[in-house]
C-alpha cells in the first residue's frame, strides 16, 4: 500500500459523512448512567433554542429501580424511560442514534464494545478518564471499522449550536448565552480540553459571530476520533467558514492536520495552538493534567508543533493571549469577504427557573405542606430536636434510648429519673410470651412464610383496648375520677355506672397472693426517683377496694405504666391540659407499640430460626355448631 492509501486509510472519517454536523434538531439521545444534573441541562438547552423534540430519548441504568425519571422539558414535567439494558433500550428507541456513555471508567470499556456492536447506535460519547490505553485503541480501531463516530474517553463531548449539545459541554445556561451557543455562528472550534472548549467559545463569541459546530475530543493519549477527523468534516461543512484547533503538548495529532493542510484537504482558514510551550523550560518531561499532554520526545513539545503549525500556514498567535486578536482577524477578513454573512440574532426562549433555586435565592415565597418539629435532615447531618445525630448515638455521649425517645417525641431531654423511667417502661412491656394474642399472630405470620416487617404489623395491629391499650385508658380514667374528687369506692360506683371495666385493673393469673413483679419495680422505683405520686397513690386505693371483691383485682402493668406516666409528667411540671393532650392523642400506648415490637421481632426471628411449618389451628381447639340452614326455596 501507498503512502497516500495508508494515509487515506487511516484519515477516513467516521459517520457522520463530510459536509454535514453529527447532530440536528432531531437528533436524540440514549443517556447511559441516570446522571439527572447532566440530563437536565442537555433539556434546559433544548428549551433555551426552542425544540420540539427532548434530546434525550432514555436513560439505561441497570441498578435502578424506577421505570421512569422525572424532569422539566420548559415548565412541562415529562417522563423519561429507564431501562437495565442498552440493547432493550435501543430496540425500544429506535430514533435514538447517538449513546452518551456516563459509566466510570471500570464499566465504560464493556459498555462502550457493547453498544459498538449495536447497529442502531452511530455516535457514541464516552465521558470516563483513565480507561486502560489498549482498551482506548482497541475502541478506535473498533468504532472506524464500524464507521461509528467515538467522541472520547475524558471527554465533555461536543455541540452544535441551535441543536443539539452533550450533557455538561458549554457549562451553565449563563454562560452558554454569553458564549453564543445557542446559535449556529462561523467556526469550527476542535479541542482537547472540555474547560478550555468553553473559555475559547467565549472568547470566539467576543471576538466573532461564535461557533458552527464543536467538540472536545478528549484529554486521554487514545482519543475516539482525532483532530483531523473533525476539521476533515467541518472542511466540508458549508456551515464551517473557519477552523481553530487547540492542541497541547504531547501526541501527534497536530502534525496529521498540518499534513492535510499541505496536500490540500483542508483549504479553509485554520487557527492553532499548543498549549503547555513552558515544557521547554523543564530539563524532565512534565505531565500536563491531562493523561495525553506529556511530550516523549522534542516533536512531541507544544513550542515545536506551534512552530511547525506556522510554518504551514496555520494562524498561530504568539502566546495564547493573542489568540482574541487572531480570531477577530480572520472573522474580519472573511466577514470583508463576504465568506461570512451577518447573522441575525434570534429571540431568546426565556428559560424557567427551578422552583427550589429562586427559593434558595429569595425571590419566591412558597406554602409548605408538611411541617416538622423534631428533626432535621437538610444540613450535614441530621438532627433530633437540635442535636447532630452524631453527638447523641454513641454510649460516650451520655444520651440514652430514653433521650432519644424524649427529644424526638417531646422536644425536650428529660432529666436522668424520668429518661431511665422510659427505658424501664420499655423494657417492662417488650414482652409476655407467645400466647398473647399480638405474639401469636406475629408467629403465625412468620410460619406462613411472610417477611419480618409484615410478621411485625400483624402483630401491632391487634394493640389496641384489649390488649395494650389499657394504658391509655388507665391514665385517662384514673385521672379523671381524681380530678372529681371521687374516692375508691364512689370511682368504682362511676366506672359500673359508665358501663366501662376500670382499665389497668385485673390480671389472669396475678394476684394480692401472687403480686405481678413488674409492676413491684415500676412502683419501687416511682417511689425511690419521682418527685411525686399522687396518681399512683390514687389508683393503689382503688386497687384496696376492688380486691376486697377478687384477689385478682390487682393494679396490672398498664394501670401502673398509666398512672406513673402521668405522675411523670407532672413531676416534669407539664399542664393538666399537656398531659390530657397526651393521653388524647395516644402518647403513652406508643411506649407500648415500642417496646412490644421488641418482643414481637423477637418471636418472629425464633420462628424464622426454628423453621416451623405454616400453623394450622387444631380441629380439636374449635367448636363446630354447624346445623343445615332453611332452605327458602324449598319452602315456596
Amino acid at each position: 500500500m501507498s503512502t497516500k492509501q495508508k494515509s487515506d486509510a487511516a484519515d477516513k472519517i467516521p459517520f457522520p459523512s463530510r459536509g454535514s454536523s453529527p447532530f440536528g434538531r432531531d437528533t436524540q439521545a440514549i443517556f447511559w448512567n441516570n446522571h439527572q444534573t447532566a440530563i437536565q441541562r442537555m433539556l434546559d438547552y433544548d428549551t433555551l433554542i426552542g425544540r420540539d423534540l427532548p434530546s434525550v430519548a432514555a436513560i439505561v441504568s441497570p441498578t435502578g429501580s424506577s421505570r421512569f425519571g422525572k424532569f422539566f422539558f420548559g415548565t412541562s414535567e415529562i417522563l423519561i424511560p429507564i431501562y437495565k439494558c442498552t440493547s432493550h433500550a435501543v430496540a425500544e428507541q429506535g430514533h435514538a442514534d447517538v449513546l452518551l456513555n456516563f459509566a466510570s471508567f471500570r464499566r465504560a470499556y464493556r459498555i462502550t464494545s457493547e453498544v459498538l456492536e449495536i447497529p442502531g447506535i452511530r455516535t457514541i460519547m464516552i465521558t470516563a478518564e483513565g480507561i486502560p490505553e489498549r482498551h482506548a485503541r482497541a475502541l478506535k480501531i473498533r468504532a472506524r471499522e464500524l464507521d461509528k463516530l467515538l467522541i472520547g474517553p475524558s471527554t465533555v463531548g461536543a455541540i452544535t449550536p441551535g441543536s443539539f449539545k452533550i450533557a455538561n459541554i458549554g457549562g451553565t445556561i449563563e454562560n452558554i448565552i454569553a458564549s453564543k451557543l445557542h446559535r449556529a455562528g462561523s467556526c469550527g472550534l476542535v479541542t482537547r480540553s472540555g474547560g478550555l472548549f468553553n473559555e475559547l467559545a467565549h472568547t470566539i463569541a467576543l471576538n466573532a459571530d461564535g461557533i458552527s459546530e464543536g467538540v472536545a475530543i478528549g484529554g486521554d493519549r487514545f482519543a475516539g476520533s482525532g483532530f483531523l477527523e473533525h476539521m476533515l468534516r467541518m472542511q466540508d461543512n458549508p456551515a464551517v467558514k473557519y477552523l481553530l484547533m487547540l492542541g497541547e503538548v504531547g501526541g501527534s495529532e497536530e502534525y496529521r492536520v498540518i499534513e492535510a493542510m499541505q496536500d490540500g484537504r483542508i483549504s479553509k482558514p485554520v487557527i492553532g495552538w499548543c498549549v503547555g510551550t513552558i515544557a521547554a523550560h523543564f530539563s524532565t518531561g512534565v505531565q500536563f493534567g491531562h493523561a495525553g499532554a506529556s511530550a516523549s520526545n522534542d516533536r512531541e513539545m507544544a513550542s515545536t508543533k506551534n512552530e511547525a503549525m506556522r510554518a504551514a500556514g496555520i494562524r498561530v498567535p504568539r502566546s495564547f493571549n493573542d489568540l482574541p486578536e487572531i480570531i477577530k482577524g480572520v472573522y474580519s477578513e472573511l466577514h470583508a469577504e463576504g465568506v461570512i454573512d451577518d447573522i441575525a440574532e434570534p429571540v431568546i426562549t426565556p428559560l424557567p427557573e427551578d422552583c427550589q433555586t429562586a427559593l434558595n435565592s429569595g425571590r419566591v415565597r412558597k406554602g409548605t405542606h408538611f411541617t416538622c418539629t423534631i428533626s432535621d435532615d437538610r444540613g450535614d447531618e441530621a438532627t433530633y430536636a437540635g442535636y447532630p445525630i452524631s453527638s447523641v448515638a454513641t454510649p460516650d455521649t451520655g444520651f440514652g434510648i430514653g433521650d432519644v425517645i424524649t427529644l424526638l417525641w417531646f422536644r425536650q431531654r428529660y432529666p436522668k429519673w424520668a429518661s431511665e423511667f422510659l427505658e424501664t417502661v420499655i423494657k417492662t412491656v417488650a414482652d409476655h410470651g407467645p400466647a398473647v394474642s399480638g405474639a401469636h399472630n406475629a408467629r403465625v405470620t412468620a410460619r406462613a412464610g411472610k417477611d419480618v416487617i409484615s410478621s411485625l404489623v400483624t402483630g401491632l395491629l391487634t394493640i389496641g383496648p384489649r390488649f395494650g391499650g389499657a394504658i391509655d385508658g388507665a391514665a385517662q380514667y384514673f385521672k379523671l375520677g381524681a380530678e372529681k374528687g371521687l374516692g375508691a369506692e364512689d370511682f368504682i360506683d362511676y366506672m359500673a355506672e359508665q358501663g366501662v371495666m376500670i382499665p389497668g385493673i385485673g390480671h389472669r393469673i396475678k394476684s394480692i397472693r401472687n403480686p405481678d413483679l413488674r409492676v413491684k419495680g415500676l412502683k419501687q422505683y416511682a417511689e425511690n426517683h419521682f418527685p411525686v405520686t399522687r396518681l399512683l397513690d390514687y389508683a393503689l386505693e382503688v386497687e384496696r377496694q376492688t380486691t376486697r371483691k377478687k384477689d385478682n383485682l390487682i393494679l396490672n402493668v398498664d394501670g401502673a405504666v398509666g398512672v406513673l406516666m402521668v405522675d411523670m409528667w407532672r413531676g416534669l411540671g407539664y399542664s393538666e391540659e399537656e398531659i390530657d393532650h397526651f393521653i388524647d392523642s395516644g402518647t403513652l400506648n406508643a411506649f407500648f407499640v415500642l417496646g412490644r415490637s421488641i418482643g414481637f421481632i423477637g418471636h418472629i426471628l425464633d420462628e424464622k430460626r426454628l423453621n416451623m411449618p405454616m400453623y394450622r389451628h387444631p380441629f380439636n381447639d374449635i367448636l363446630y355448631d354447624v346445623s343445615v340452614v332453611r332452605d327458602e326455596r324449598q319452602d315456596h
